[in-house]
């Protein structure tokens, strides 16, 4: 099992480009490019994505190198969420240390003050995209979904008890404790692996389309990242 197409292969039958001159009609597959973006309906999105079989063989979280920083201002990956999701701004000093501030954890629908007790949350667990397409990918790709602040629904500041809960699954098996969180959370989760071209197994289809079923059917806007 290879994941040999983009996403933009697999979304080019629905997903209309969003420039000054957008068309009636969907762009053939060869038009479409990293860095596009793409407006459908999140059940259309569900619908579009691929069904297969995932594998977790030769897995290391080690072959997705984080945190990194990317603009070299002193702030790595971690640091720069934390800034940019703080309810009340913390201070930052020498080598990008933050103290104080609060954040807001949708998972558990609390508040912290400090962030020691946040983590960094991949939305779709490094190992669920490993599983879901990313065994293919170079070493570069992986890195750049594992520092991924083009999106902001890619990385979420969350509760450390709540993101340990949840650790490597996939809506199957976990969802967020805040059950109001939850439409949210799914539709991110497939607006996720659409910007990475990564696919779904049957029983993720079915735990997504499930959890659907109780929510509107929001569009969703995605730059495409491969």
């Amino acid at each position: 099992m290879r994941f040999a197409r983009t996403a933009a292969t697999v979304f080019a039958a629905l997903l209309l480009p969003v420039t000054a001159h957008t068309a009636t009609a969907a762009a053939p597959p060869h038009s479409r490019a990293p860095g596009e973006t793409v407006i459908l309906p999140v059940r259309d999105a569900l619908d579009q994505l691929p069904v297969r079989a995932e594998d977790r063989t030769g897995y290391e979280r080690s072959k997705f190198r984080h945190w990194i920083d990317a603009d070299k201002d002193g702030c790595n990956t971690r640091a720069e969420v934390l800034k940019a999701e703080a309810v009340t701004p913390p201070e930052q000093g020498p080598r990008c240390a933050l103290s104080g501030g609060e954040w807001y954890s949708p998972y558990d629908d609390r508040y912290l003050n400090g962030a020691r007790g946040l983590d960094i949350d991949h939305l779709v667990p490094l190992a669920e995209a490993w599983d879901s397409g990313a065994y293919g990918w170079t070493a570069a790709e992986r890195e750049a979904y594992a520092n991924d602040l083009g999106d902001a629904r890619a990385l979420i500041a969350v509760s450390a008890a709540s993101n340990r809960s949840k650790a490597d699954q996939d809506p199957t098996t976990w969802l967020p404790p805040a059950a109001g969180y939850r439409c949210q959370y799914v539709t991110d989760w497939i607006a996720d692996k659409i910007r990475w071209g990564l696919s779904i197994d049957a029983t993720e289809h079915d735990a997504l389309a499930g959890q659907l079923g109780q929510c509107s059917n929001t569009p969703i806007t995605v730059a495409l990242a491969r």
